[in-house]
Formats: C-alpha cells, structure tokens, sequence
C-alpha cells in the first residue's frame, strides 16, 4: 500500500520542492534506465525529490505534506510497524523519490536524532546505501543505523526508487506517528483509506 500512495504522490504534481539544504546533498544527476514501469514515468521524468511527514520539534511547524499527503503519511507509519514491531515508534519520516543521496550526516531540525530506519521500495536495480564504508542492500530490506554520526549516501540506480526513513528528531521524544495520524483522523478532516 505504502507504495502504491508513493507513485500516487509523485504522479500528482504535488510533491513539494526539495529544501535548499537537503537539495545540496542530492547528486545532480537523474536515475536512467527503464524508468518507474508501474507508475509509467519515462527516465527523464524520474525527478529525485525528499519532504517530511510527521512531527517537527519546536519552534517548528509541522509540515504541510501532513495534510496534502496524509493517506500516505498514515501508510508510512504504519509500515514502520510492521517492518520492525520492537521498535519505538518514531514521530518523522523522511519520504523520498528517485533520490541519489551523497555523502551525509543527517542534520537539520532537533540537533539530534534517534536510530534511522530505512527501506528502499520501487522497481530498480543498484541504489544500495553506503553506511560508513559498508554496502547495505535496503530495497525491501530495512535497516537501522545512526544517520546523525554515521557518514551514508546512496549508490546510483536504475529505475523508480522512493525510500522512507523513520527517526525522531531531538525534541519528538514521545511523539508518535501513528498517534499524530490517529489524532488528524479523529478531527474529522482525514481518513487512513481503511
């Protein structure tokens, strides 16, 4: 399901501008190859792109991508629960498509975060995650690291690459996804899709 409201999201003409920080940290170059078969996006339509959803610690506003795109916020969330039930849930994701990371540490709100989860979803082929030296397959593979001390970046792909990456920024402690999703829905305004 996850999946399927990605390729929604990227085909709607909604998916907002990257940040002028996290745009520094895309490689340049597009994915090429046979594009994203499913949601029928020829090569060069293959954009890399990254927004938040979830919960932002204060002064900071929640992202506006938690109403545009709340069925999917909800999905993601959900996910994170079926992928690793032991884990704490996490208050944030970051949601990201066709995007080739370079050589990273995580930064920006919350100075500090908890262990990342990520996986890797789409029709591709390459795109594995480098955590510090070591090649780590993620597509449908989740993986728990610590992007905010450990240098990672994305080896290049051919194909639909989106992946989501869980965490909770200092400051979120005790802010569930889920809850925020069950919260929005109980003000009448969103529904999971159930």
């Amino acid at each position: 399901r996850a999946l399927a409201l990605l390729r929604a999201a990227d085909a709607s003409g909604l998916w907002p501008a990257n940040s002028a920080t996290r745009a520094r940290i895309i490689a340049g170059d597009a994915p090429r190859g046979g594009g994203d078969k499913a949601s029928g996006a020829a090569p060069a339509e293959l954009q890399g792109g990254t927004f938040a959803v979830g919960s932002m610690p204060p002064p900071l506003e929640p992202p506006r991508a938690n109403e545009t795109f709340f069925e999917l916020m909800a999905a993601c969330f959900e996910l994170e629960s079926l992928l690793v039930p032991d884990r704490p849930p996490s208050s944030t994701i970051a949601v990201n498509r066709h995007a080739r990371f370079t050589p990273h540490t995580d930064s920006g709100a919350g100075a500090g975060q908890s262990t990342s989860l990520i996986v890797a979803l789409g029709d591709f082929t390459g795109g594995e995650l480098v955590v510090e030296g070591e090649v780590c397959d993620v597509r449908y593979r989740p993986l728990e690291f610590n992007g905010w001390t450990q240098r990672h970046w994305t080896l290049p792909f051919q194909g639909g690459r989106y992946s989501l990456v869980w965490f909770t920024p200092k400051g979120c402690e005790g802010k569930s996804g889920l809850e925020l999703c069950r919260e929005m829905a109980l003000k009448g305004k969103y529904t999971n899709g159930n």
